[in-house]
């Protein structure tokens, strides 16, 4: 495991403690969305690690097990603008807002609400808690 990789991730504080599957389900619904068809890919995750919570791209998850992953500045950008919104939405707490300051324009994500959730096609490139 790289846990230089956890240097880097936004650490967030839960505001309630069964907020966890509530953000990681809302992750899911937040993304990239396909030039074709009702796509929409996954671009962070939270993780747990150590007694602790992160915000993190799917790029610095293949980091921390390892593998290699090339993180440009518009991924970090992403991330820190979706961080914001779970933020402003009252599901987290962003440890160090000067961490997440370079923001990506709202128009770099699609955000789902959950009704509109099974229309769409949703990928996640990384799947937390599966060992290969």
């Amino acid at each position: 495991m790289n846990t230089d990789a956890l240097q880097n991730m936004v650490e967030v504080t839960l505001n309630e403690p069964d907020d966890f599957l509530l953000v990681k389900e809302s992750l899911t619904r937040i993304g990239v969305p396909s030039k074709v068809g009702k796509v929409l890919t996954q671009s962070c995750h939270i993780l747990h690690k150590r007694g602790r919570y992160y915000v993190c791209m799917f790029k610095e998850l293949f980091l921390l097990d390892g593998k290699k992953a090339e993180i440009k500045e518009e991924d970090i950008q992403r991330r820190n603008l979706i961080a914001k919104l779970l933020s402003d939405w009252g599901l987290v707490t962003v440890v160090d807002m000067n961490q997440i300051a370079n923001q990506a324009p709202l128009a770099a994500v699609k955000i789902l609400s959950f009704s509109e959730k099974r229309e769409y096609q949703l990928i996640a490139k990384y799947t937390l808690g599966t060992r290969k």
